[in-house]
């Protein structure tokens, strides 16, 4: 009897433990392994910071105007629009919300070390 205890408490502390593995906030990042990575809810595991935005970008029609320097025409773009824009520290995914661009971060409010990821800390320079 003290057998069937002991395993049904150790289940019990396992499954209470595993559900707070994956109990993160869609966007909530965590160092793993010495880096930063962001929990997706949509593919059940912790990524990257830009395989979050691709994966992000996948589900929302695709990075529309693709990764550059130069941003895309203004009179061209529409509201949703993602662009990958290059600056000296790296790519940051742009959103064009409500007439012009923002970090995609904020426009949906994942974690707030996205604006410090890569080119976002410096994006509007």
């Amino acid at each position: 009897m003290k057998n069937i205890v002991k395993i049904a408490f150790i289940s019990l502390v396992l499954s209470v433990f595993a559900s707070n593995l994956s109990a993160a906030e869609n966007g909530e990042v965590s160092i793993q392994n010495g880096k930063q990575v962001a929990w997706s809810v949509k593919d059940n595991k912790w990524l990257d910071l830009e395989s979050f935005w691709r994966s992000y970008a996948k589900d929302n029609g695709g990075i529309t105007w693709g990764q550059s320097k130069t941003y895309p025409p203004y009179n061209d773009v529409k509201e949703y629009d993602l662009f990958m824009v290059e600056v000296k520290s790296g790519l940051c995914l742009m959103e064009f919300y409500h007439t012009r661009w923002r970090r995609a971060n904020d426009v949906r409010r994942w974690d707030d070390k996205f604006n410090e990821y890569a080119g976002c800390a410096k994006v509007f320079e």
